[in-house]
């Protein structure tokens, strides 16, 4: 059994949108933190993102520039899944949301990590029952589901059944670690709490946009206009990624979310990913959502 203190050294599988991001909050609340990932030239964007995140903490006056240099230095980038493992207290995986990639990454990882290494999930939409036995400790295995980390900073912590129940108060005072604020699930549920509220949200706008009811800028500024939001539901998607959407619908049958992940993928096979890539729905840094004149149209 565990104890907060026991964990000084962070795994992160997986340098996209979240894995650097929140590698980036451990390593700038004091863990050691190793980020692997299979692709040597998947780091280079990791750290230009990470650079200009902290341009962002440290203008907001949230961090300081010798925070930032400490951070950059609590953090390991490598390809060397053994090194990567060696010495992880606990493992926080962001690979795509993909049920037998996942297995798969867990299933070696499960074989590399210490015995007693805590695994924990960053899925979007997959409950952990799903690959928990691929980790080889279902016991030891929960998901601790990140937002956007220092914008949005709430965590997700779901257990699946085999989860031993002193992980969930180790994990929420993990969490408030590194300046997230835990919300704890009492059983699996597909798209945590979040997830499944804005999913009900997204499945609507697309169904508004594909049934020909409304363009995408109309449904964005109905949203934005009414509740005074920065962004709509297409923005949003731009945030999450849009191969991400993907991933996380393509396995739905019903007639709207057949036409949504239709939508999704012609955009994606454009290359069109979201914020990320610089295109998505909208073409960045300056989205059109962004415009004094947007909401007025």
């Amino acid at each position: 059994m565990k104890e907060l203190k026991n964990i000084k050294n962070v795994l992160i599988l997986g340098s996209g949108t979240l894995g650097l991001r929140i590698a980036l909050a451990n390593a700038l609340n004091g863990y050691k933190v190793v980020v692997y990932d299979i692709r040597e030239e998947a780091f280079v964007q990791a750290k230009r993102i990470q650079a200009e995140v902290l341009k962002f903490l440290i203008h907001s006056n949230r961090i300081t520039e010798k925070d930032a240099e400490i951070a950059l230095q609590n953090q390991i980038f490598t390809t060397d899944a053994a090194k990567a493992a060696a010495n992880a207290d606990l493992v926080s995986e962001s690979v795509t949301e993909d049920l037998e990639l996942k297995r798969k990454v867990w299933a070696q990882f499960g074989e590399l990590c210490p015995s007693d290494t805590i695994f924990t999930t960053n899925t979007s939409y997959l409950i952990p029952s799903l690959f928990a036995q691929e980790t080889g400790r279902p016991n030891l295995f929960c998901a601790l589901h990140f937002h956007d980390v220092f914008y949005a900073n709430v965590v997700d912590i779901m257990p699946n059944p085999q989860t031993e129940t002193w992980i969930i108060p180790l994990l929420k005072e993990y969490g408030e670690s590194i300046q997230q604020t835990p919300v704890i699930m009492t059983r699996e549920n597909p798209g945590y709490i979040f997830n499944a509220m804005l999913m009900a949200l997204i499945g609507a706008a697309g169904a508004l946009v594909t049934f020909d009811i409304a363009s995408i800028e109309d449904v964005d500024r109905s949203w934005m206009g009414n509740f005074k939001m920065p962004m709509g539901p297409f923005g949003i998607l731009d945030e999450i990624g849009l191969d991400t959407a993907w991933h996380v619908t393509s396995n739905l049958k019903d007639e709207k979310s057949k036409r949504f992940v239709n939508l999704l993928k012609g955009y994606i096979d454009e290359g069109k990913l979201g914020k990320k890539v610089g295109e998505g729905f909208y073409i960045y840094p300056k989205p059109r959502f962004q415009d004094d004149d947007f909401i007025k149209g």
